[in-house]
């Protein structure tokens, strides 16, 4: 991923944080994907194996489009945290145009 889109992403999970729009933790992200309130899973690149294989499979399973993104210093900056490996925006508009930015198509707004 180029820097550009690294940062327009970040920036969106900021946005989405300050507006209560997302939820991070394992507890938490599990907890929100079982409730069927979890619209995008982000991962962080450097998550442990068993974190990505658990929540890869609970994803697929419930049909919510994941991502690997980022670290997890990264993630947990965004988000106002020390670190996050996992994330579940909970926001379809958010969770849309963090699509859009990682498949680099233009918003309109950006």
């Amino acid at each position: 991923m180029n820097g550009a889109i690294e940062q327009r992403a970040m920036n969106l999970l900021s946005m989405a944080a300050r507006g209560r729009r997302i939820v991070s933790g394992a507890f938490m992200a599990e907890d929100a994907l079982k409730r069927k309130q979890g619209t995008f899973l982000l991962l962080a690149q450097d998550a442990s194996e068993e974190t990505k294989t658990k929540f890869i499979r609970m994803a697929a399973q419930l049909k919510v489009p994941m991502a690997e993104l980022l670290t997890m210093q990264q993630l947990g900056h965004c988000l106002g945290k020390e670190y996050r490996a996992v994330a579940v925006l909970i926001d379809r508009g958010f969770a849309d145009r963090l699509s859009a930015y990682l498949q680099d198509i233009p918003t309109g707004v950006d």
